[in-house]
């Protein structure tokens, strides 16, 4: 088993090389899809699946990475440490589990260290039905020039401004606010889209592919940037249903050890949240009972998240700021999503590790 800050990468590029590597090595069955658009260092671009077991097995558990594209640089380095786990590929083998791993569901925002996908989208508010009314969220409007102003960094009067809405008003409402998702502001926070992007049909692809024969579907999402630095929360990524979050709690909470949480009870670090990406489990495998978590590995206060991301969304609309503030936005977004230390990312290993074995006995105690 290689050492858990070995499995991590200081690029999207290396990163890609380190699954793919690691994948073939494990004897996986790869595919990758191509995305239309280059890297930051002119690399080829794509989503990239390996699947580790029998292909018509039953019970498929998925484990994905950077959905919000920056948070891949965490996502990757756990599915690279996972693909080498030669124990842990053997406890999924004999449990009859088989594992399907997508790296980079947004390989252009961890390319290019951003959150969001090419089309400025956060992928994670994406999964809407484009054909009726898309959710407002009137409270994001009120907010939104003064989260992107003209310049940047921001003058006094504008961090006083959003301090004393957060005086106002708490910070679990501005998180909320900025954070829930919006379809009004193409260049703004938090932008849901208004049409399905690359990395949504490119996954609803890979779900179709590799997920129809299943009966029993987990999914363990890996992200990071709320919450304690290095406490991986398990937050339940089901339906608003008792049953599917039952059986999550089931699974996960490893004996209230490792508790899941929901924003559907106000449980979790998260704001309520729309569109979300494992919707698409249930659109395109109906014939699964799913049970998902999102992986949530906590980085710094979210004060600093919000202000790491205002920047780099400053940053996506004035490309032509100075070189020196352009990377002084990039390091402050990447230290953001990931710490690059031994100790953090130690935590972030075991922590996942444990998640994989446990949704490995939930798959195999489900009913035929």
């Amino acid at each position: 088993m290689i050492a858990a800050a070995d499995a991590f990468s200081p690029s999207y590029a290396r990163a890609r090389v380190s699954f793919l590597e690691a994948a073939a090595t494990a004897g996986m069955a790869i595919g990758s899809h191509n995305h239309p658009l280059p890297g930051r260092e002119g690399e080829v671009l794509a989503m990239d699946v390996a699947l580790d077991g029998d292909p018509h097995a039953e019970r498929l558990l998925i484990v994905s990475s950077a959905c919000h594209g920056v948070e891949g640089f965490c996502g990757s380095g756990v599915q690279v440490f996972a693909a080498q786990d030669a124990e842990w590929r053997e406890h999924a083998r004999a449990a009859g589990v088989a594992v399907l791993y997508i790296h980079a569901l947004n390989p252009h925002g961890f390319s290019w260290v951003r959150r969001v996908t090419h089309e400025n989208v956060d992928l994670n508010r994406n999964f809407q039905d484009f054909s009726q009314p898309l959710p407002s969220n009137p409270e994001y409007a009120e907010l939104h020039d003064l989260l992107l102003p003209a310049s940047w960094p921001p003058g006094p009067d504008n961090a006083a401004a959003i301090g004393a809405y957060i005086r106002t008003h708490g910070l679990p409402r501005f998180q909320a606010a900025v954070s829930q998702g919006q379809h009004a502001f193409a260049g703004g926070l938090f932008f849901g889209g208004v049409d399905a992007t690359w990395s949504n049909l490119t996954l609803r692809q890979v779900l179709r592919r590799h997920g129809r024969q299943a009966r029993h579907l987990a999914w363990i999402d890996l992200h990071t940037g709320l919450g304690e630095s290095g406490l991986g929360e398990r937050i339940s990524a089901c339906r608003d249903d008792a049953v599917s979050l039952a059986r999550a709690r089931r699974w996960w909470d490893g004996g209230g050890q490792t508790p899941v949480t929901s924003i559907y009870d106000g449980s979790s670090t998260s704001a309520m949240l729309t569109g979300l990406m494992w919707n698409a489990a249930g659109e395109e495998c109906p014939q699964a009972e799913y049970t998902g978590i999102a992986m949530e590995y906590g980085t710094v206060p979210i004060e600093e998240v919000i202000d790491a991301l205002r920047g780099d969304h400053w940053l996506h609309l004035h490309p032509e700021a100075p070189e020196a503030l352009q990377a002084e936005i990039k390091a402050r977004v990447l230290a953001a999503f990931y710490v690059d230390t031994p100790e953090w990312k130690a935590r972030v290993v075991v922590q996942a590790r444990q998640a994989l074995f446990q949704a490995v006995s939930g798959l195999a105690s489900s009913l035929s």
